[in-house]
């Protein structure tokens, strides 16, 4: 059963800023001031330029593959189901461990309303919270977007009265000297709270409930990018501005004691209200994304079946939240989150370098059905900045994260020998790499039909009567130069046996209509096509001819051809095939793509999935 597309721009933006401010904002600053002092502001901004290369290929990369699961779905599709497996039980994990770790880091801010809560107490808190989310999520995706929007929307609302009121506040002594460590420590605090952006890509996830994602969802990326980029950068200069050296050193609630210098003890509340908002909206864009991969690998054999299971009222995988919400449980009550925050973050980084190498592997194919509808500028030279420097900040995350995160891609690896290898057979792109490198033929074209079926969802195609004839259609492509005669002695023969006619008969009116007028419409296209005897007959047949045909008074070889046979009665139809077939070849780029396509079903593909108004 599909899921029902119900978000709009302003929740994917919702989705995407709500799943970064939260610890990054309202925790960090203080413990980054500490290495870098005011420099830590820079350090905020060059976390922000270092996710860039994950925004533009994770925008690429869903616009082309808008299916639940996000990172998981096209991964998988790009490098194969090893790595899907990997990606896709990373993806959950790390982004469960991160909604519990926001769950939990209210507790901080609740204690500074009510400070006689226990740990206990602050666990009960988290867990209500996290009830109460998973139970909005289980009642539609449209509510969980809603709420998701107030929450953001109430949350950027206080931190732009809170940059406006405590500009007038700064002391412009605090700022020197700017960088009182010198350079290096700027650039590894930028890797320290690089993961306050880490929740912006996770919008993909969701992407198959998004309404009009090829424009909602890199929209919506990009302005939750911007925005927050702003706030982290405003907030943290306001904050250097407003608290003396020791006071934010050693701070884990730097916003609220930066409010109390200048609003006093209703700042403090104030600002821990809005932190705990932050970590809500944290907490329910991390169910609303984390809910949709097991959903996502149950479809692809690699979870259970169940997890495929979608309420029948509310169109949402109940199953996965309800499973999701109690794994979340499970980590506020029995799990030290500390080190498995950091390995949460460098599994993390993996998925970004991961998604990097996906940009490269799905071009690289040459999959004519792999078409975003954003395509990352500076490729590939981007992506490989971008592998390398996460490979740097992995590097730099220590011997004991590395080591766990080890240790879960070989749990993850054994999970795929033992469970999933022996229930799915799917090509990757990577295979159509080798294929050409090879030039072996090693793939099904399951994964171009795949895609082809995204693209039509995705575009919300529905087929018509030219459809059904295309997708029966004989398809010629010639390689060498050919004469007009010898290829309509070729297209007769085989038409022949469609229609029930002599191949004389069709020559003789293939020759008729030529002499009538030439039927090259424009330069590189012609369509011949004739009135045949019968009732309730119709054919076309794909040409590509990469030498060219040589029309009679054509004035260049026709590379492109569509033969149209017909009967009387199927006049009106004609009419329509003419017009499909003029607006599909008028696109600018149409007959690059013909002729550059790499198989003969790719010909059929671009007609299928072709721009035109549908009857």
């Amino acid at each position: 059963m599909q899921l029902k597309k119900e978000l709009g721009l302003l929740g994917v933006f919702a989705i995407a800023a709500g799943a970064m401010i939260s610890s990054g904002l309202f925790i960090l600053p203080g413990l980054a001031f500490a290495k870098a002092g005011p420099a830590m502001i820079l350090a905020y901004i060059i976390a922000g330029i270092l996710v860039i290369p994950a925004i533009f290929s994770k925008a690429e990369l869903v616009t082309a593959m808008p299916k639940a699961g996000g990172d998981y779905f096209y991964i998988t599709r790009s490098m194969g189901f090893t790595a899907g497996t990997i990606s896709g039980l990373a993806s959950w994990i790390s982004l469960s461990l991160k909604t519990a770790f926001a769950l939990v880091g209210m507790g901080i801010f609740a204690l500074l309303i009510s400070p006689g809560l226990s740990m206990t107490e602050i666990k009960i808190i988290a867990i209500v919270l996290c009830l109460i989310f998973m139970t909005i999520n289980l009642l539609g995706i449209k509510g969980a977007g809603t709420t998701q929007i107030l929450l953001v929307f109430f949350l950027i609302a206080i931190l732009i009265l809170y940059i406006m009121r405590g500009f007038v506040a700064i002391t412009p002594e605090r700022f020197t000297p700017f960088a009182p460590n010198g350079l290096l420590p700027v650039f590894s605090t930028a890797g320290f709270v690089f993961i306050s952006f880490g929740g912006l890509t996770k919008v993909a996830s969701v992407a198959e409930e998004i309404k009009n994602p090829k424009i909602n969802v890199p929209v919506g990326m990009f302005l939750a990018f911007i925005v927050v980029l702003a706030l982290y950068a405003a907030v943290t200069f306001i904050t250097v501005g407003v608290l003396n050296y020791d006071t934010l050193s050693n701070s884990l609630t730097p916003i609220s004691d930066g409010a109390k210098t200048f609003w006093g003890t209703p700042g403090v509340v104030i600002t821990a209200i809005a932190a705990m908002l932050a970590f809500i909206s944290t907490a329910n864009a991390g169910i609303m994304s984390a809910a949709r991969y097991p959903l996502a690998m149950s479809r692809d054999h690699i979870m259970p079946k169940f997890f495929l299971k979608v309420n029948n009222r509310f169109r949402t995988p109940h199953i996965a939240i309800l499973a999701t919400s109690a794994f979340m449980i499970l980590i506020i009550l029995f799990l030290n989150l500390k080190v498995l925050i950091e390995a949460a973050s460098t599994m993390l980084l993996l998925l970004y370098i991961s998604a990097n190498l996906a940009v490269i592997i799905m071009r690289e194919s040459k999959l004519h059905n792999y078409q975003p509808s954003f395509r990352s500028p500076l490729y590939p030279y981007i992506q490989i900045i971008g592998i390398i420097g996460y490979g740097f900040l992995i590097y730099d995350m220590g011997k004991d994260t590395l080591l766990i995160t080890a240790i879960f891609i070989l749990c993850a690896v054994l999970w795929y020998l033992f469970y999933v290898r022996q229930r799915i057979s799917r090509e990757s792109a990577l295979m159509y790499v080798v294929e050409r490198i090879t030039d072996r033929k090693i793939v099904t074209d399951s994964l171009r039909e795949e895609l082809r079926e995204v693209v039509k969802e995705r575009e919300e195609i529905i087929e018509d009567e030219f459809d059904k004839l295309v997708k029966d259609a004989l398809i010629f492509d010639f390689d060498e130069k050919i004469h007009f005669d010898d290829f309509i002695k070729i297209a007769a023969d085989k038409l022949s046996q469609r229609t029930g006619l002599k191949p004389k008969s069709l020559i003789a009116l293939f020759i008729e209509r030529e002499k009538q007028s030439c039927t090259a419409l424009r330069p590189g296209l012609a369509i011949p096509h004739i009135i045949i005897s019968g009732k309730k007959k119709f054919d076309v047949l794909l040409v590509r001819a990469k030498q060219g045909i040589i029309f009679p008074d054509a004035p260049e070889p026709v590379h492109i051809v569509f033969v149209l046979v017909g009967t009387q009665d199927m006049r009106n139809f004609h009419l329509r095939a003419l017009m499909a077939i003029a607006q599909i070849a008028q696109r600018h780029d149409f007959d690059k793509k013909w002729l550059e396509a790499r198989k003969i079903e790719d010909l059929r593909d671009i007609m299928l999935l072709g721009k035109r108004q549908r009857t």
